[in-house]
Formats: structure tokens, sequence, C-alpha cells
């Protein structure tokens, strides 16, 4: 279990992320046309993997926005958004914001990917939403870098999940 805060407020998740070197946990994702997609479907790419409570906050969406920015110059690298959102949502807003370098992914159905890396937050106002989060993998499955961020509410650090690529 880790410990992050929201508004200031002490929140525990259900358990910890991957470790550095790990293989990554595999997951069964909606997509926005509601077919699925697995961390293998992106075997031989890098995969910067964005997660957050939900697309209709400010600061979810601010990271959407950077990452989506910042995946047009990235080449062999899929940046998946992930949430708890439905999949509509996800591309209601990503249509309003010309968001297209990205893929936004849901995990409303069974809430397992949050599960088995460990970012559920089990208490306070958002339980059963995921932390904000980042987690890259390499082409191979291995896990190269994560941040839970400490205070919900606050931006990741962008530099440093571009830098693990």
């Amino acid at each position: 279990m880790a410990t992050i805060k929201f508004k200031g407020n002490d929140i525990h998740t259900v358990g910890q992320l991957p470790k550095v070197g790990e293989q990554a946990p595999d997951f069964t994702l909606t997509k926005g046309d509601l077919s699925k997609a697995t961390l293998a479907d992106y075997k031989g790419s890098t995969v910067l993997l964005n997660i957050f409570p939900s697309i209709d906050t400010g600061t979810c969406a601010m990271s959407v926005r950077k990452f989506n920015e910042k995946a047009a110059e990235l080449d062999g690298v899929k940046v998946l958004c992930v949430s708890r959102d439905l999949p509509f949502a996800q591309n209601r807003f990503c249509g309003a914001e010309g968001i297209d370098n990205v893929e936004t992914l849901s995990d409303f159905a069974t809430g397992d990917f949050g599960k088995a890396y460990g970012l559920t937050m089990e208490d306070g106002p958002l339980a059963h939403l995921h932390s904000r989060s980042v987690v890259v993998i390499d082409a191979e499955g291995k896990v190269k870098y994560t941040e839970q961020v400490p205070e919900t509410v606050d931006e990741p650090d962008y530099d440093a999940a571009l830098k693990a690529l």
C-alpha cells in the first residue's frame, strides 16, 4: 500500500507501482470504439502510461494535453492515457481538444488494471479511481520508470518521464 495525498489529506492505494526492471503486468483495457487493448498489442514499442483519476478534471486534462503535444515528437513510442472514465467521455474530450497523438484507454469495466498496477485509491473522495501515475515500459515489456505523484492535484514530472524513454 502506498500513501499519497488528495488536497493535503492522506489517501491509500491498494498496492505499489511495479518496480523498475520487473515485467510490466499485463492488462486488458477498453478503447474508444469499445474494442479491447492488451499490453501485448504494443509489444515492440516503448509505452508511456499516463494514468489519472478522471479526464474531466483540470490536472488530468492538462496531462493528456501535454503528453499529446510531446508524443508528436516521439518515434516508436505509444502514449496511453488510462483512467476509469467511460470511453465515451474520453472520446468526447479528445475530440473537443483535438487530441490525436495519444490513445485513451478505459479501466471502467473491472478496475483490474488499477489493482494490477497497485494504484487504485482505496479511500478518500476519489476511492476506486486511479492515482495519478506514470509508468514507462520498454519494447520487451519491462518497467523502465515509474512515478506515483505524491499529491493527486499536482501534475506528473513530464521531463523525467520523457527522459526515461
